[in-house]
């Protein structure tokens, strides 16, 4: 989950996370990400040293952007599993669930992370442009006694990823035997920091969040910690490259208001048996009927980069697809994408089909994500 950027945006419109001066300081290439300016990449590094760092040692992402919303009140944890997609009752106080909101017709609103504190409180991590959706969803529906309030600016959040990720943390005295998808608050230099063990790249991660003011502080111990470990800062533009690798779908490309949990096969964040959540009816029936188009990966055979909505042909020349995501994968050196394509067509996995790049028609093989292998666990 995260943003796609955003050309809409003027550099005066742009917030800033509370890490700003340390990425100028650092010369990060800086550009638009869901209303926020944020780093791109690093200067002496660029996108292909980052990511390889999160794959050999370790990594520091600056995420502040994410968005941040608490659902607090008398029965706040049953009300959240009401309307959002997965079932928050498999899940204990001390642990998190990729979650998605959707609308009436099934699509996606937002994907997003729900932290569960306690029956009567969950903690909300939405995409930086969703999140006044995803709280006004969430509020225009709430019971009296349920309050939802936007936190966005209240906290920061900091993504520590890769082999060495667990090194870098417990160094800072912060929690690391964490199960997948559990977290922990803590404390580091008297600030408290919520410690999860979640991440965006498929490698070994935590996610921290320390108040908004108190992030320059944990930013710059993190780093310290990071280079004594072969590791780096790394900007979003690696964060896109890594989750490519692994197939994660990204709000606005993969997943959107038009793209639904069953044609990105996100389904199993659906929990299919609750008797409420938004867009229930709709997914049932879709899920019933089986999808029109359905997200695959494709791996390149020829020379080239992927990018989003390019055409997707059959061995007769025909569009039967549209390309969703895409990239150059450094770890495999080829390039890489997801596409929905029309279940009409009978794609299967290793179907060699086509790609119209600007009229040239290259080849590439239907896969299923990963496209590599994943080490959240």
């Amino acid at each position: 989950m995260a943003d796609s950027d955003d050309p809409g945006s003027t550099e005066e419109s742009l917030l800033h996370s509370p890490l700003h001066t340390r990425h100028v300081a650092l010369g990060a290439t800086m550009g638009a990400f869901g209303g926020w300016d944020m780093p791109i990449s690093y200067a002496g590094a660029g996108v292909m040293a980052e990511h390889t760092a999160v794959r050999t040692a370790v990594g520091v992402f600056d995420v502040s952007h994410l968005g941040k919303a608490s659902v607090t009140g008398p029965g706040a944890a049953r009300f959240v599993n009401d309307s959002l997609t997965a079932d928050l009752s498999r899940i204990a106080p001390g642990q998190a669930q990729y979650t998605m909101c959707c609308n009436g017709s099934g699509g996606v609103i937002d994907d997003l992370i729900a932290y569960l504190v306690s029956d009567d409180e969950v903690f909300l991590v939405p995409n930086a442009a969703n999140t006044a959706a995803v709280v006004q969803a969430l509020a225009a529906v709430a019971p009296p006694e349920v309050s939802v309030v936007n936190r966005h600016q209240d906290f920061g959040v900091i993504a520590v990823q890769g082999p060495a990720a667990a090194e870098v943390v417990e160094s800072l005295g912060l929690p690391t035997a964490l199960d997948y998808m559990a977290w922990a608050d803590a404390d580091f230099e008297g600030q408290r920091v919520r410690v999860c063990r979640t991440g965006y790249t498929g490698e070994h991660g935590y996610e921290l969040l320390p108040a908004w003011d108190a992030a320059p502080l944990v930013w710059d111990a993190l780093l310290h910690e990071a280079g004594l470990r072969g590791g780096r800062p790394a900007g979003l533009g690696a964060r896109d490259t890594l989750r490519t690798e692994m197939g994660y779908a990204l709000h606005g490309q993969d997943l959107s208001p038009q793209i639904s949990p069953v044609q990105a096969r996100v389904g199993w964040a659906v929990g299919w048996r609750k008797p409420a959540f938004f867009g229930r009816d709709a997914l049932l029936a879709e899920k019933g009927a089986g999808p029109v188009r359905s997200l695959w990966g494709l791996l390149a055979l020829d020379r080239g980069v992927l990018r989003g909505h390019l055409g997707v042909l059959d061995a007769d020349g025909k569009r039967i697809g549209e390309t969703t995501s895409g990239t150059f994968s450094p770890t495999l050196g080829q390039g890489i994408g997801l596409a929905l394509i029309d279940t009409a067509a009978g794609v299967s996995e290793n179907d060699e089909i086509a790609v119209d790049v600007r009229g040239r028609r290259m080849r590439v093989r239907v896969v299923k994500p990963p496209f590599v292998p994943s080490h959240v666990r």
